[in-house]
C-alpha cells in the first residue's frame, strides 16, 4: 500500500494529533514516516530606512528555526519511536509551506502524505489560504487530510 508517510508539522495540536493518526497507519501497514517541518525565512523589513520594532539578526532567526524544528520534529520521533516505526526527518526554510512540503514527498520518495487541516472557512480561509488545499492541488501523490 504506502511505504513511506510524509508528516508535515507545524506543531500545533492538530498537526499533533495528526502525528499521532499517521504513525498509528504506519505501524498497521508496516511503512515508515518522514517527519516534515517548514520555517519562515528571516525577513528584515525596513521603513524609510529605519528597522521594524521586531527586528531579528539573521543568526539569531536561525537558532529560533533550529529550536522549533528539534521540537516540533522531535515529537514525530518520539511518537514514531514508542510505535517503533522508523522515522527520519527534515526540515527547511521556506515562504511557501505548500510547495516544500510537495517538494519534500518527491525527494523523500513519500508516496503518501498526511496533514491536518485547520479547518479555516469563509473569509478567513480565503485570506489566510489553506496550506492543505495548495498541496491537494499540487501533490502527485495521495493527501491524507487528518480532521
Amino acid at each position: 500500500m504506502y511505504n513511506n508517510i510524509l508528516i508535515p508539522t507545524d506543531g500545533s495540536a492538530l498537526s499533533r494529533k495528526a502525528v499521532v493518526n499517521a504513525v498509528n497507519l504506519a505501524k498497521a501497514i508496516g511503512a515508515k514516516v518522514t517527519g516534515f517541518y517548514a520555517a519562515p525565512p528571516s525577513t528584515p523589513i525596513e521603513y524609510q530606512g529605519i528597522l521594524p520594532v521586531h527586528y531579528m539578526p539573521p543568526q539569531k532567526h536561525a537558532r529560533l528555526i533550529e529550536k522549533a524544528a528539534a521540537e516540533h520534529l522531535g515529537f514525530i520521533e518520539k511518537t514514531a519511536q514508542g510505535a517503533d516505526v522508523a522515522c527520519k526527518t527534515v526540515h527547511v526554510t521556506s515562504d511557501f509551506p505548500a510547495d516544500a512540503i510537495v517538494a519534500a514527498a518527491q525527494r523523500n520518495k513519500c508516496d503518501l502524505i498526511f496533514m491536518a487541516s485547520h479547518g479555516r472557512r469563509g473569509l478567513t480561509g480565503l485570506l489566510l489560504g489553506s496550506q492543505v488545499q495548495k498541496v491537494l492541488a499540487q501533490a502527485k501523490v495521495p493527501v491524507l487530510i487528518d480532521r
